[in-house]
């Protein structure tokens, strides 16, 4: 049995809770599907800025180094300091949003199925600013080809391997910036060449908010520029019921770490009312990558189990009220847990 280590951040407000509820869920999954995994924590955010003088102090990150993939909890006012350099750090290019619809949770529409690419480690994110005197500031846009090139061919790769629509949806505004997104759009255009069975068209991202707000049944895999990626996947993320519903990837050629894509919610730490399914399902997502990186079915099987303990839970109303149950944060999890000993996925 290969035994995984798994570097595991708290992280602040809401994200003890989280990381609580989805180790009670980890624990059913390896007891019944025989998987091994060393969960080894390690610290980083605001907490651990006021406490150690560094948000990713340099042992957080050699654990992170030593282990199979990392597992986050959100963190506050730090992100920048802590996700973002990660991403740089590790090479995790590729930032994967997947957002669905599921039972009893208020939806848009209950045929809501499709995933952000997210191109991860440049952009505006890359943070160079700089001042002018004293009355200019200047924030600049990197785009590489490079890297539009492996994005790129990253969602067209997601797309034929989904069970949607077979469908890239480019997403740039490359009439106004004519260098850097139209850079992106070009090399777009260049990949879906070589999938001639995935359809592809493009959207400026002003049209993009509107499309998804008025129509997001239509759309399947999304690739976008950092920025653009984060902003409209938080916003479809409402269409499914809010941000509590939406996990996260960052994925590199050879690593990989998953959190849920929103905040520490500071306001709703310690009421145990958080929804927890935000990064359930990120490690559902963590047990899928593993089992295709190491090709280990019992992980791959582990993740469907885990969605399947997922949408048991909504079913029956064992949820959290954002959910439109009365349970708790763990509460939820418990159900999802106890589902996985009578479901094999």
């Amino acid at each position: 049995m290969t035994e995984y280590k798994i570097s595991l951040i708290p992280g602040d407000g809401i994200g003890p809770e989280l990381t609580e509820a989805t180790l009670k869920v980890l624990d059913s999954a390896q007891k019944k599907f025989g998987i091994k995994l060393q969960i080894i924590e390690a610290e980083a955010g605001d907490e651990t800025l006021a406490k150690r003088g560094a948000a990713l102090p340099e042992d957080t990150v050699q654990k992170i180094k030593d282990s199979h993939a990392c597992l986050k909890g959100p963190v506050g006012e730090t992100a920048a300091d802590v996700i973002v350099k990660l991403r740089v750090m590790f090479d995790l290019y590729a930032n994967l949003r997947p957002l669905k619809a599921y039972p009893n949770v208020p939806v848009a529409r209950p045929d809501i199925d499709m995933m952000f690419v997210r191109e991860n480690t440049e952009d505006v994110y890359k943070g160079i600013e700089f001042t002018i005197g004293n009355d200019t500031t200047v924030c600049m846009r990197v785009i590489t080809r490079g890297n539009c090139e492996r994005i790129a061919k990253k969602a067209f790769e997601i797309a034929r391997m989904r069970n949607g629509k077979k469908k890239v949806t480019a997403i740039h505004k490359a009439n106004v910036m004519r260098v850097t997104d139209g850079l992106f759009r070009d090399i777009c255009r260049e990949t879906a060449k070589r999938y001639p069975d995935i359809a592809f068209n493009e959207l400026y991202v002003d049209a993009a908010s509107m499309r998804l707000i008025k129509e997001p049944e239509v759309f399947d895999v999304f690739c976008t520029c950092n920025m653009f990626g984060d902003i409209l996947s938080d916003e479809a993320a409402q269409q499914i019921g809010g941000l509590g519903m939406a996990p996260g990837a960052n994925v590199g050629d050879n690593f990989a770490l998953f959190e849920p894509i929103h905040g520490s919610a500071p306001n709703r730490a310690g009421k145990h009312t958080a929804n927890p399914i935000s990064m359930i399902l990120s490690a559902k997502m963590m047990l899928e990558w593993l089992g295709e990186k190491y090709n280990d079915k019992k992980c791959l099987q582990a993740g469907v189990a885990i969605e399947n303990g997922v949408v048991y839970a909504l079913t029956n109303r064992q949820s959290v009220p954002d959910c439109g149950g009365k349970t708790t944060t763990l509460g939820m999890a418990e159900a999802i847990a106890a589902a996985l000993t009578v479901k094999t996925g």
